[in-house]
């Protein structure tokens, strides 16, 4: 008997929830990354500035709290997104450049990921948060939601969550016509 095994399990988690656990996991642990980040170049952010959107005052750990949840929501979404046929397809498509078909599924969705991070860095800080801010009138946005910083924690997400994701989830055998 053979110590190789050909099984999802033996890879990753397979079948329908794979991807939840997945995408929750590299959310979370792409939001502690990105949270490290915050913390050397804008203290204040997680403590201060991410309570006060939703109307809470400066509590310490809440901040750390939101933040990770955020990562987890987001992280599901990516779960969701690239076990779709659609995207599922493009990531398992052969390419005919070489530097990209050497590529296997896992940097691919490393790629995905860091793509995701960064539209996400597009639409929920640079759109989003300034409309909820002043909509809601919780007070004045304080921190700058195009630094270079918020800029570099999203890419740093987004690479740990498609690097989590694909260590956690086997794609290698999915289709984009089965894709859980």
């Amino acid at each position: 008997m053979s110590g190789e095994s050909d099984t999802t399990a033996a890879f990753g988690l397979g079948g329908t929830t794979g991807w939840f656990v997945g995408g929750a996991l590299g959310g979370a642990i792409g939001a502690i990354a990105f949270g490290i980040v915050m913390v050397l170049l804008e203290p204040g952010v997680l403590e201060a500035a991410i309570p006060a959107i939703y109307g809470l005052e400066p509590a310490g750990p809440l901040g750390w709290g939101i933040h990770i949840a955020h990562g987890i929501v987001l992280g599901l979404l990516f779960g969701l997104l690239v076990t779709r046929p659609w995207i599922l397809g493009v990531l398992r498509t052969d390419v005919e450049t070489d530097a990209l078909s050497r590529t296997g599924i896992v940097i691919r969705l490393i790629g995905a990921g860091l793509v995701f991070g960064l539209t996400v860095w597009a639409i929920l800080p640079l759109i989003v948060l300034p409309v909820w801010v002043s909509t809601l009138g919780v007070g004045e946005q304080t921190f700058s939601s195009v630094a270079a910083g918020s800029l570099l924690g999203h890419a740093l997400f987004g690479v740990v969550l498609g690097a989590v994701f694909a260590a956690v989830v086997d794609l290698r055998d999915r289709t984009p016509e089965t894709p859980l």
